[in-house]
């Protein structure tokens, strides 16, 4: 998700609010449910030492705002000088509805891209 333009931030589970807990209230407690293994919690995220523990992947991605501003800004030119710069042209006020397509697309594309590396395993 870091590789994906305008990416600040990345967390699985509860991320940096983990930080906060104690190992004994962070840890997901395992239970039998139906003969599956599940966790009564999902701090983790559905993934613990990078492998899915089977519990939904849960994940928070930050993007920056949009640098692009109709307003003036002081910058700086290849003069070194400082100067006001007025931002033109069309430009998105907000990346997030095209962010969500993509957060998604490139959880899909890694999640088939792990499936299939673990078909070419020799057992």
């Amino acid at each position: 998700m870091l590789s994906i333009n305008a990416t600040k931030g990345f967390e699985i589970g509860s991320g940096f609010n983990g930080i906060a807990q104690k190992g004994s209230q962070h840890n997901d407690e395992f239970y039998i449910d139906n003969n599956n293994v599940r966790t009564r919690t999902n701090n983790s995220g559905g993934v613990q030492g990078g492998i899915s523990n089977g519990e939904d992947i849960l994940f928070n991605v930050a993007f920056k705002p949009v640098a692009t501003i109709m307003q003036k800004q002081n910058t700086i030119n290849n003069k070194l000088e400082e100067v006001e710069i007025d931002g033109k042209g069309r430009h998105d006020p907000c990346v997030l509805p095209r962010a969500v397509v993509i957060v998604e697309s490139m959880a899909a594309m890694v999640i088939v891209d792990h499936l299939l590396r673990n078909r070419t395993v020799q057992l």
